[in-house]
């Protein structure tokens, strides 16, 4: 039997999932937020964005006392305590997760944790313990987010392998560990294990870390890691695995050789595919992409008008904010609001060390697309700030339209720069020019400066670097 209709009906509590439900809420819409965990947050905040970020932190911490040698001052050799380790990054997730139930409840969002899927275009079936059978609704917004994907030929039934969620969990830290995928995930847990102590190998298919990524951007990373991690294998596959009493033996392609090595455990980290199995779209008009992505138009909508979707279900990037700020349009549509997604610039963060942070158009795009730029650079080693912190390895770069000077793109590696990364988004969406930063005073000394010293490029030299007039 049905049970009372909700106008609203989020299937998914992440931050996409329950952003929505929230901001239907304050639009006076009756909400329902539906979701299998027991905790609120989904993939971002229980296994993905924030235990990432609290083991990146500590990683951090290790790391800083390490180079403290540098300043005059000795550590003793660090020792970690895996159990407090866990119970720190477990007392993160528990607090803000009943922060988001919290708002849940003050909202008057109903919560139910039960298993969704449509039985046509304005009905749910709900299994679980505490769980009506069925749901109806007005509208529903898909928000079920995405997994790990791990290949036919690497997929091996042993505890010593890991994806990203495991890996999470810290089960323990493996003498040789190899990760194989040298994307974000990849090299971000990379990160954390060697840090604490594991001799890292990434091994990537293609030609370099990070593909996508603006080269110059990367070059600083890859050098660091290059000193930290046992190996960077470029242009090398996986080919098989084999699980022996000591150890797991990888099988490793390039077009050089063919070779093995032995490894205590394995991360398998090559990307992550949509959750949209099992979700009764077959009884709606929903149309699915080849890749499993749900299709949707700039308002979220599906095919089905009265069913939206959000967040990693419909197509990259797959990243937290993005799916929050969708989540935001799909509720303020479905309250017959005239909006849409138009965002201009999506900020994408690498939170390795140093981070790797940008927005709007890449150097990269620009060349491909044949669009006609110029590119301003601004490098970390003439920063007064970058200096006092031993951290000169990093670059700023701006990338504007060549006759008006309009920010287009923004591009940062460096230490902090995914907090610095906002300032390239608002230059963007508010269609701000070159000019426009250099002329807005940046406080001294910090690593901001370097936004507006590579802006300063476009129309003239900047204070801290000195570069020739072309004739």
């Amino acid at each position: 039997m049905a049970d009372s209709r909700y106008d609203v009906a989020v299937i998914g509590a992440g931050p996409g999932g329950y952003a929505a439900a929230f901001r239907a809420a304050d639009l006076g819409l009756r909400a329902v937020l539906i979701d299998e965990d027991p905790q609120l947050g989904g993939t971002c905040l229980l296994r993905g964005c924030i235990p990432s970020k609290a083991l990146l932190h500590a990683a951090r911490l290790l790391t800083d006392a390490q180079e403290a040698a540098a300043w005059g001052i000795q550590f003793d050799q660090p020792r970690v305590d895996l159990e407090a380790f866990r119970g720190r990054v477990e007392a993160i997730i528990e607090k803000l997760t009943k922060g988001v139930r919290t708002l849940a409840g003050s909202r008057k969002v109903e919560v139910i944790h039960a298993r969704a899927m449509l039985k046509d275009a304005t009905t749910l079936q709900l299994s679980g313990s505490d769980a009506p059978s069925e749901l109806s609704f007005g509208h529903a917004i898909l928000a079920t987010g995405s997994q790990p994907v791990i290949p036919g030929p690497l997929r091996l039934s042993d505890p010593r392998m890991m994806d990203s969620t495991s890996a999470l969990r810290l089960p323990d830290i493996p003498a040789r560990l190899l990760v194989v995928g040298g994307g974000y995930i990849g090299l971000e847990l990379g990160t954390v294990y060697q840090a604490l102590g594991s001799k890292v190998t990434v091994v990537e298919a293609l030609p370099r870390i990070l593909n996508g990524v603006d080269a110059d951007l990367v070059r600083p990373l890859h050098q660091r890691i290059q000193r930290r991690f046992k190996a960077i294998r470029l242009n090398t596959t996986v080919e098989r695995l084999e699980a022996r009493e000591g150890g797991l033996v990888a099988t490793f392609s390039s077009s050089q050789e063919t070779g093995t090595d032995i490894f205590d455990r394995v991360l398998v980290a090559v990307g992550r595919k949509p959750n949209t199995e099992r979700l009764g779209l077959e009884h709606t008009k929903i149309v699915v992409t080849p890749k499993g992505f749900v299709q949707v138009d700039r308002q979220m909508r599906t095919a089905e008008p009265t069913i939206f979707a959000i967040g990693d279900v419909v197509g990259e990037p797959m990243l937290a904010h993005k799916a929050t700020h969708e989540g935001i349009v799909a509720a303020e549509v479905i309250a017959d609001r005239q909006i849409t997604f138009d965002a201009a610039a999506i900020p994408a963060v690498v939170f390795t060390d140093p981070e790797i942070a940008w927005c709007g158009l890449t150097e990269e795009e620009a060349k491909a697309s044949g669009q006609v730029v110029k590119v301003a650079r601004f490098p970390w080693a003439a920063s007064g700030r970058a200096t006092t912190l031993g951290r000169t390895e990093g670059v700023t770069k701006l990338v504007a339209d060549t006759e008006s000077g309009r920010v287009l793109g923004m591009g940062i590696c460096g230490v902090g720069a995914g907090e610095l990364i906002a300032e390239g988004v608002l230059a963007i969406e508010m269609g701000a020019v070159a000019e426009d930063l250099a002329a807005s005073i940046h406080p001294h000394p910090t690593l901001s400066e370097t936004v507006m010293e590579a802006a300063e490029s476009f129309t003239g030299s900047p204070t801290h670097l000195f570069i020739p007039k072309r004739s």
